[in-house]
């Protein structure tokens, strides 16, 4: 099997695909709070994460067909507001599946964005949710009122309690029972307001939640303020159902949104890209004016250059821009689903973060959010860990050794001093020449040797072939926050644990003085009994671990 999933993976899939029933939603794979799971409707199986091209009725510059047939996508939305508006008696007689000639999967939203752009549509709830049944939508959006960007508290307020009424009153007068309902979060870029509407929505009978009004926020770039509106709305909803996102489909922040557990999105950001002629990529936006060589090797790329696409009319051209636009979006889906297979999520995003300078301080925002992504992160990955820099840790294995040290360890019984030496090239630590050369001389259980390493802090040595802890490979040389991270938690481990005696074995070619200066530090400030040995750059193993021996000697007397 040539697809990336482990043989627990594929085991678990085929144990889903055999118990799949309608409205179902199966997770077999997951990395941070990325998943890839099978969302069963009446039309077929949507894996995700999954990217829905939205449709516009009324201009369309690649058919349906064309989406499913050459494109290879097989769920798609449109606007279930346009449709009645525009083509009400023919959409109702002959289904929204035939009307769009498809016959994959359809999902509906509601005109709710037409209230964001416009302040008002003329259709009330139930007659829209009406007319979604009436077309036979797979998946349908209820008319809720988007919080928009920007609004204060007073208003976003109203679109919470506004979008509960709605919710309620649809529930209660729906007749079908064979079409997905989505239940919007609103509130904004007002996080209480946003928890407290996903409390509230949750208790609702949904089967899909989503997370309104973030396209204003995407579209100035405040992917900060987007990473707490997600959060947030996943701390108060309900884990085991999906999460749709609003709006979103510009590929260079997709991986950022998956990491973050949304597991939907929309967009015709591919079609409106292409009718301003520009031309997107996985790390930004292009001008087609601005191109010398396409940076893409896709069907259309691959065989055209820039100068003869911008010969062609404005129609072939919208054409060609919208098709390679859909295709790089949902080149990127596919890339993402690679990640969480591999368990190289983290890594996609902090690549693509490299894009945009906000997308950067997207990723740095998860810091504030660590604990909960470390709680619902798998504990153990088929792969180990790249740690490229001080985003990294923010990561759950990082988190969760902190987590595991503070909470669950504690030094063996008989150990009276603490040795902390430096991190080596050589894995697992214990099989390093260093602790070789003082484990053959020290031979003493009484002293209990630590490491400090990047980006997880103090490593026990007894506990250091565990699982990420010698599966992490890491970029040198340290950053001053990855230095000062493990630094703290030197320092924390120190005052946690009752030792007598501490030697620091300090590597001031590498960590920088900063260790030194905290331990010197705490030394003066408790009075604990604490050696610093110097090691100079170039002194041998066994040369650094006779100078730590001696001081080791001197504790005992």
């Amino acid at each position: 099997m040539n697809d990336g999933l482990t043989e627990d993976s594929h085991n678990e899939l085929k144990v889903l695909e055999e118990n799949e029933t309608y409205g179902s939603f199966n997770v077999f794979s997951k990395d941070v709070l990325g998943r890839l799971g099978r969302l069963t409707t009446k039309s077929g199986i949507i894996e995700t994460p999954h990217l829905f091209p939205v449709i516009n009725p009324l201009i369309q510059p690649i058919t349906p067909k064309q989406i499913q047939d050459s494109l290879r996508c097989n769920a798609i939305m449109t606007n279930a507001y346009m449709l009645r508006k525009n083509f009400d008696e023919a959409a109702r007689k002959d289904g929204v599946h035939k009307f769009l000639d498809f016959d994959g999967i359809v999902a509906t939203d509601s005109g709710a964005y037409q209230i964001l752009a416009y302040g008002k549509i003329a259709a009330t709830p139930l007659e829209i949710a009406s007319f979604e049944e009436s077309i036979g939508s797979d998946i349908a959006v209820i008319l809720d009122v988007p919080t928009g960007f920007e609004q204060d508290r007073n208003h976003a307020r109203y679109t919470v309690e506004e979008t509960i009424r709605r919710a309620d009153l649809t529930i209660q007068n729906l007749t079908r029972t064979d079409i997905l309902w989505e239940g919007p979060v609103q509130g904004g870029t007002h996080l209480d307001l946003v928890a407290e509407s996903a409390q509230q929505m949750g208790k609702r009978p949904f089967d899909i939640y989503a997370l309104g009004s973030p396209t204003q926020v995407m579209e100035h770039y405040m992917f900060d303020k987007l990473v707490d509106m997600i959060i947030t709305a996943k701390m108060n909803l309900p884990i085991n159902k999906p999460l749709h996102l609003f709006g979103a489909g510009h590929p260079f922040m997709l991986s950022l949104a998956c990491l973050l557990g949304c597991d939907l999105f929309d967009s015709a950001a591919y079609a409106i890209a292409a009718k301003r002629e520009k031309y997107l990529t996985e790390t930004g936006t292009l001008s087609l004016q601005n191109i010398e060589y396409f940076p893409c090797s896709c069907p259309l790329c691959s065989t055209r250059e820039p100068k003869e696409v911008l010969s062609y009319d404005k129609v072939m051209r919208h054409r060609f821009l919208a098709e390679h636009n859909l295709r790089v979006c949902l080149s990127e889906i596919m890339r993402i689903k690679q990640a969480i297979t591999e368990g190289r999520l983290w890594e996609l995003v902090e690549t693509r973060a490299r894009s945009h300078p906000m997308l950067t301080g997207a990723l740095k925002r998860l810091s504030k959010h660590r604990n909960f992504l470390e709680r619902h992160s798998p504990s153990r990955k088929s792969r180990g860990l790249f740690y490229v820099g001080s985003t990294g840790l923010a990561r759950p294995e990082v988190t969760r050794h902190q987590l595991r040290i503070q909470n669950n360890y504690r030094k063996p019984l008989h150990a009276k001093t603490l040795l902390l030496l430096p991190q080596t090239k050589e894995r697992p630590y214990h099989k390093s020449r260093l602790f070789k050369e003082i484990d053959d001389m020290v031979n003493d259980n009484s002293v209990h040797v630590c490491f400090y390493a990047a980006p997880y802090g103090v490593v026990p040595s007894e506990i250091d072939e565990f699982y990420p802890l010698s599966q992490t490979e890491i970029a040198f040389p340290l950053s001053d926050e990855t230095r000062r991270y493990v630094t703290d938690r030197s320092v924390e481990y120190v005052l946690q644990e009752k030792y007598a005696h501490i030697v620091l074995l300090a590597d001031t070619a590498i960590w920088g003085n900063e260790l030194v200066h905290r331990f010197r530090q705490l030394k003066n400030k408790t009075r604990k009994n604490i050696v610093i040995v110097m090691r100079d750059n170039d002194v041998s193993d066994k040369t650094a671990a006779s100078n730590v021996l001696k001081h080791l000697q001197r504790t005992r007397t």
